[in-house]
């Protein structure tokens, strides 16, 4: 049925108010003029939040995709706006993350003359295994714009989710189009097949030792909640893939810890020593194997039993006994109908596996600031399921390895942290998280480099008032001078020789207050808690900036120590 004849960039946000959206991130541009104006035209149904720079913004959108499970949403103009974003894309991409990046075009008319900020999408985002995007499309009739965006939102859902992203040459977008908007696109889902459920049930009977790792995105709460029932029932150990401890509750007798950068090394001992390894959702890439020596490509030595929503994904690195296709959200429904046995052979195995995990979380004590202990009073003062986000860096390490999240089940998902290792990620995933669900608490923790990349999104969060509500918006910026994770490897790989990882930081708390925020420094342990507590009871967004000796490089080891064990190596 058609519509009366409106623009297209009119037609393109009704498409995505048809979709469910109801907010969209990015940085104006005169290529989609005709779209903003359609936002304004909708601005009770629909809002643009205006970000600061085009790499936050999809970062936001990303954090959006995670959070709903429905495509994130951003908008940004050609050429350099393009290619700031497209670091969020590679996030989403990595991070099985559903998302839509709209980028204003040239005109037709133009197109193929490097005009002014012309960039060929299709080229420089182009799909592929190892690409930017799961689809890359242009649209130059406006009758179609429906079809395309309809398209875009299937693409991002189904299989392994992903990115998509839609070229809107400027043109296009002013012409009149009739075009009636299509209905809410809901994915396709895989389910295993049952006789490949009945073999997985064989190789479980059959084994000893074994491991399920979970991980990946389009899990919901009903899935996760039956995941949790399939390991109670054959009371099998859980381990979560780099970044996806949310999907699995950490204070669950059954959780063995999270299997990626600076794993627990008795659970790499444990993985290393199953007999039968479950993979439910987790695409096994380099940080959850390891550098594919927990299971080594491309047959490891365990048994391997790979379920995952996308075809491309099985067998693509390691040869599994057993390849299941299932979309997360079918997977753990799927295999809690997987009668177990009255008993297991496994129990003991299971109970010392999370038996290390337990014991993985005492630290030892470090002076004068504790990072165990801040990220310990987070977990004790914050609310129960609030939203914790992270980019990339060491610093990132104690809270992996120190806060406790619980499934995603129990507060729908409650980290937002890139896979890709992506820096300067945490803070506009906050913003974002903080404006999509203002009731919570969200609380972002960064590195000094890390947060210098996209801190200008304070001003994001001040603009539309996020953390200013019944939630809480707070950053926890990590300072220790340095880009720590390479300076880490600088000491291993070439010890004392530092180069380009020194940094110079400003006063963050100073840099806060001029953003609107409120704004505390801390150097110690002690004045950490009061810090935070009051942050929590502020009615304003809060940074704390929180000075960390360089010389403490991870949750197990200094730079110190590092460089002498790189020296006697080179002695030896």
């Amino acid at each position: 049925m058609s519509q009366p004849s409106r623009l297209a960039g009119h037609a393109l946000v009704e498409a995505l108010i048809a979709q469910g959206v109801d907010t969209v991130f990015g940085v104006p541009g005169e290529s989609y003029l005709a779209a903003l104006d359609g936002f304004h035209e909708h601005r009770e149904r629909i809002r643009f939040i205006a970000c600061r720079q085009e790499g936050g913004a999809a970062f936001m959108a990303d954090a959006q995709g995670k959070l709903t499970g429905r495509p994130g949403i951003c908008f940004v103009t050609r050429g350099p706006g393009a290619t700031n974003a497209s670091i969020g894309v590679h996030t989403a991409f990595q991070d099985s993350t559903p998302m839509i990046l709209f980028i204003g075009q040239v005109a037709s008319d133009q197109r193929d003359r490097e005009a002014f900020q012309e960039v060929d999408y299709r080229q420089m985002l182009g799909p592929g295994t190892l690409g930017f995007a799961k689809w890359v499309g242009e649209v130059h009739d406006p009758d179609r714009l429906p079809e395309y965006v309809a398209r875009a939102f299937h693409v991002a859902l189904q299989g392994r989710p992903g990115p998509v992203v839609l070229s809107l040459p400027e043109d296009m977008l002013t012409a009149e189009t009739a075009a009636a908007v299509l209905p809410r696109v809901e994915p396709a889902v895989a389910w295993p097949a049952p006789g490949a459920l009945r073999d997985l049930r064989a190789m479980l009977m059959a084994a000893e030792r074994p491991f399920v790792i979970v991980g990946g995105s389009g899990w919901d709460a009903a899935s996760c909640e039956a995941l949790q029932r399939f390991a109670e029932g054959w009371n099998l150990p859980v381990g979560c893939a780099f970044r996806f401890q949310d999907l699995f509750d950490n204070r669950h007798p059954n959780y063995a810890g999270d299997v990626g950068i600076a794993i627990n090394p008795k659970l790499a001992q444990r993985i290393g020593e199953a007999d039968l390894v479950l993979a439910v959702g987790a695409r096994l890439g380099e940080m959850t194997t390891g550098g594919y020596t927990l299971l080594k490509a491309p047959r490891p030595a365990q048994k391997l039993v790979h379920v995952h929503a996308g075809a491309e994904e099985l067998g693509r690195v390691y040869a599994a006994d057993l390849l299941l296709q299932a979309a997360a959200g079918a997977a753990g429904k799927a295999l809690e109908a997987l009668a177990p046995p009255t008993s297991v052979p496994w129990s003991a195995w299971t109970a010392a596996a999370h038996a290390d995990y337990e014991g993985n979380l005492v630290p030892q004590a470090v002076l004068p600031l504790d990072m165990a202990e801040v990220v310990k009073t987070i977990q004790r003062l914050a609310p129960e399921g609030s939203v914790l986000t992270n980019g990339a860096g060491n610093y990132s390490g104690w809270l992996h390895r120190y806060y406790r999240y619980p499934g995603l089940q129990h507060h729908g998902r409650t980290q937002l942290a890139p896979t890709s290792g992506a820096m300067g990620y945490g803070l506009p995933a906050a913003v974002a998280a903080a404006l999509l669900c203002p009731d919570r608490c969200v609380i972002d923790l960064a590195g000094d480099g890390d947060f210098l990349m996209t801190g200008q999104e304070l001003a994001t969060a001040t603009g539309y008032r996020a953390g200013t509500g019944r939630g809480k918006l707070i950053s926890i910026v990590v300072d220790n001078a340095t880009y720590g994770t390479i300076r880490m490897h600088q000491e291993r790989e070439y010890p004392g020789r530092v180069s380009g990882s020194d940094l110079f930081s400003p006063d963050f708390a100073l840099l806060a207050r001029a953003h609107g925020w409120q704004a505390s420094r801390v150097d110690t342990t002690e004045q950490f808690e009061p810090a935070f507590a009051a942050a929590l009871e502020a009615q304003a967004p809060t940074l704390i900036h929180v000075k960390l000796d360089a010389d403490v490089s991870t949750t197990r080891s200094t730079l110190t120590a590092i460089r002498q064990v790189a020296r006697s190596r080179r002695r030896g």
